[in-house]
């Protein structure tokens, strides 16, 4: 037996450490895929993906890949394009006689919350028509610079579009970030990309008509281009 490696042993001490499931393992994909949350020892708040035998296929890949390592992948491009995603602590997988395990462990978004709990909460509704039209328009320009490098999110749900609100001299201002990246890929164009995700954003979220076209217009004049089809 050959003598176990230092990512080996990295990989083993996150693999065994213990918290508090936030998304219980559930079989997807031929395999299990679950998210524990645990405090380590610097106080940082992070998220832990276990996965076994999770696997997604494409031409590149036809055997299989865990798709930890394609959220990993997402999570280093949009950070080099200036899109908040949570921090990256640790990603790795391994392939053993048993199959594939894989571990994607991130740090919380600290002072921010997702759309359904923020609109929940009231956060859209304290809002001034001004301030509410502002976070839309920071919500569309991040949208549109992942669809500019043809990245499609695959699951743009109100619950993996996070904001954070701060104070500045004109009212509110906005931090968008987006997470849950395992189904991202790039796509050959952007207009796939582009309207796929943008119609799936419409159909889960509870803007009406006016709101819409407000976030329509500024994502597609960021963009550069305009979708056909995304119109309410």
């Amino acid at each position: 037996m050959g003598a176990v490696t230092q990512g080996e042993e990295r990989f083993d001490r996150w693999w065994n450490t213990a918290g508090d499931w936030v998304e219980a393992p559930n079989v997807r994909r031929g395999g299990e895929s679950g998210v524990q949350r645990l405090q380590l020892p610097d106080g940082t708040l992070a998220y832990v993906k276990r996965q076994v035998g999770h696997l997604y296929r494409s031409l590149r890949h036809p055997l299989g890949r865990p798709t930890a390592l394609r959220e990993r992948d997402a999570l280093i491009a949009f950070r080099d394009l200036g899109i908040q995603v949570p921090e990256l602590l640790f990603c790795d997988a391994q392939q053993a006689q048993g199959g594939w395990r894989a571990l994607l462990v991130s740090a919380a978004l600290e002072g921010y919350q997702d759309l359904d709990h923020w609109y929940a909460e009231g956060g859209g509704q304290a809002l001034s028509e001004a301030e509410h039209e502002r976070f839309l328009t920071t919500l569309g320009e991040v949208l549109a610079r992942m669809h500019r490098h043809r990245w499609q999110h695959g699951c743009l749900y109100p619950k993996h579009i996070f904001v954070a609100e701060r104070m500045g001299p004109e009212g509110k201002q906005f931090s968008i970030a987006l997470l849950d990246l395992e189904k991202c890929r790039q796509r050959m164009a952007i207009d796939t990309a582009a309207r796929r995700d943008m119609l799936q954003l419409r159909r889960h979220s509870s803007w009406n008509a006016a709101q819409w076209r407000t976030l329509l217009y500024v994502y597609q004049q960021a963009l550069g281009r305009k979708i056909r089809g995304l119109e309410p």
